[in-house]
């Protein structure tokens, strides 16, 4: 999110809704679970998307009135609520996943560290995607992108050249 507009940080650029805050809120939301509610260990954090009657999808997005600290503030907390779990449990330690099905609420730690890095690099793909979508911005930090050498001309024209074999593909 960093050097982005408040606007572009919470607009959606896919059709189901996906923005860069709305990610940031639903990860932290569900380590809070994961690590929280799953072992006994609540974070005592305040969650009002998930009351009865809250809106559909309301850990997918912020409000004008939740700002972008707010998030990012509720995201630091999670890490080191999940930090703490992590450090005071052993891996084969008991959990029980209160939204997953009866037959599969019942976990360990290991799986869900495994669940969750699964889930957060999910969404770390969905965000990058979305961040490419806002800006073009592209690549895996400032300082080194990992990604091959080119300019602007350079990418449009590779981009291109994708579209004709797809084409070309597309006919056969």
């Amino acid at each position: 999110m960093e050097g982005l507009s408040e606007y572009d940080i919470r607009r959606p650029v896919t059709p189901t809704g996906t923005n860069l805050l709305g990610l940031v809120k639903h990860v932290a939301c569900m380590e809070l679970i994961y690590f929280g509610d799953t072992f006994g260990r609540p974070s005592g954090e305040a969650m009002p998307w998930f009351d009865e009657g809250a809106e559909p999808n309301a850990d997918m997005w912020a409000t004008a009135d939740e700002p972008r600290d707010q998030i990012t503030a509720l995201y630091r907390r999670a890490w080191t609520h999940s930090d703490a779990t992590i450090d005071a449990l052993a891996l084969d330690a008991p959990g029980r996943v209160p939204h997953w099905p009866e037959e599969r609420s019942a976990v360990t730690l290991h799986r869900i560290l495994v669940h969750v890095i699964a889930e957060t690099d999910r969404h770390t793909g969905h965000a990058d995607i979305v961040r490419e979508l806002i800006d073009g911005s592209a690549g895996l930090r400032a300082d080194n992108a990992n990604m091959p050498p080119g300019d602007r001309a350079w990418w449009e024209d590779y981009r291109d050249r994708l579209e004709r074999v797809a084409r070309e593909a597309g006919r056969g």
